[in-house]
């Protein structure tokens, strides 16, 4: 590993949120990461623990001398999109994710996700 740990922390790495089935609640899902998941009663809590998985489980893999993946894999995802919206739009995306605790990043995510997750895309 030539990197710090730190290089790997600060890294963003793509999750998916989806109903968990079997127990009720939410499970979050790092395909980058294997075996790295988060669960919660809501979206947000799922998310919340996830990332908290996520940062353990760089360290515990750091720290074992594991090698750690870096997002995507591919120039072609890199997991950022640009897009156009109205500013009214803009303004409800954000004043839902203030009132659900999440960042807006995090709302969209989960929105799009479980979106994709009705539809074949």
């Amino acid at each position: 590993m030539n990197k710090e740990l730190n290089y790997y922390l600060n890294l963003t790495y793509s999750f998916n949120v989806r109903p968990d089935l079997d127990d009720g609640g939410y499970i979050v899902e790092f395909p980058d990461i294997r075996y790295c998941v988060g669960t919660g009663d809501t979206p947000e809590e799922a998310i919340g623990d996830a990332m908290i998985a996520k940062e353990e489980w760089i360290k515990a893999a750091y720290e074992n001398q594991i090698t750690i993946p870096e997002p995507g894999g591919s120039e072609d995802y890199n997991g950022r999109i640009t897009l156009r919206i109205p500013k009214s739009l803009h303004r409800k995306i954000i004043e839902t994710a203030k009132k659900e605790g999440v960042s807006a990043n995090q709302f969209l995510n989960y929105l799009i996700s479980t979106g994709i997750g009705k539809k074949d895309v």
